[in-house]
């Protein structure tokens, strides 16, 4: 017999009951350890004892980005929510649904201009807890979008890309936004402004394909799984055992497809020192475009 539940007052029962947050521990996926929520929140979601970076939503890590959290939201072009009226399980509109309740978000990829370091810039950031970070034509459009506003503000672009491919819910016109976004690349090339990716956990399919792998520099987070098709894939495909960490950031690095691997912590400031070097922009003057001090919050 449960005496708190049958025999405590009610009043008395609610005093003894204390709720605990679902998120008060989170457990490192590479080593199960249990970490206090906000040890790794102060730690911009890195965790301190394995050094496993983990997902960041998209308005957090533009707000760790630019100067003091700042920046202009970009607005992105309205399309059509479900065009080809797609059902498997669920209907796709319902899909949609649910992930902008979880994320806040309206799809995918979200974009913003700012200063970083003092340099205006424009910073697109894909957002993988949106449906896998799937391109489909809303996050193609606002891909286009910032890489447009780059261009008309005369300003470097970043791209944080996470995304497992795209999106099947579209079908061909989820595909149309590979051509659609390297032209906008393009664009932003004849322009002579500077391209810089930073590839994160995970990076695959038709944005791999795309504009995540056409920058000026290429980036990659620590232990970040970035390729077409995935390593198991490629085992079935082949019909051999892959080396082992392929397809892995710190691999690929050694291997020429990727310029360099940073760690989250010094992200920001190798990415100012890139913009300023490739815009042969003036060093800045200290104590000017300080970092956001604010810990970094993480979705619901």
């Amino acid at each position: 017999m449960n005496w708190i539940s049958n025999v405590v007052r009610p009043k008395i029962r609610s005093f003894l009951r204390r709720e605990t947050p679902e998120n008060l521990w989170i457990k490192c996926p590479e080593t199960g350890q249990l970490v206090f929520f906000k040890d790794v929140e102060s730690n911009q979601f890195v965790i301190p004892s394995s050094n496993y970076h983990m997902r960041i939503s998209a308005p957090a890590r533009l707000k760790a980005m630019f100067d003091n959290g700042e920046y202009e939201d970009i607005a992105m072009p309205e399309v059509p929510l479900d065009p080809l009226k797609f059902r498997d399980e669920r209907r796709y509109a319902d899909r949609l649904k649910d992930a902008r309740t979880k994320t806040g978000l309206v799809d995918a990829v979200k974009a913003g201009i700012g200063r970083l370091d003092g340099l205006m810039v424009t910073i697109g950031v894909q957002d993988f807890d949106f449906m896998g970070g799937s391109l489909g034509m809303a996050a193609g459009e606002a891909v286009i979008a910032g890489l447009e506003t780059a261009v008309r503000r005369s300003t470097p672009f970043i791209m944080f890309a996470a995304s497992g491919g795209a999106r099947m819910q579209e079908g061909i016109l989820s595909l149309m936004q590979l051509p659609r976004t390297t032209a906008a690349v393009q664009m932003l090339r004849e322009a002579k402004k500077p391209y810089i990716v930073v590839l994160t956990n995970p990076t695959t399919g038709g944005v791999t394909a795309s504009y995540a792998m056409l920058g000026d520099v290429h980036i990659a987070e620590p232990g970040a799984l970035i390729g077409f098709a995935g390593p198991r894939v490629i085992e079935q495909t082949i019909r051999e055992k892959l080396p082992e960490g392929f397809q892995r950031a710190e691999y690929l690095t050694a291997h020429g497809m990727v310029d360099m691997v940073v760690h989250r912590h010094k992200l920001r400031a190798t990415l100012a020192e890139l913009c300023r070097l490739l815009t042969k922009a003036p060093a800045q003057t200290p104590g000017i475009g300080a970092p956001s001090q604010l810990p970094v919050p993480a979705h619901a």
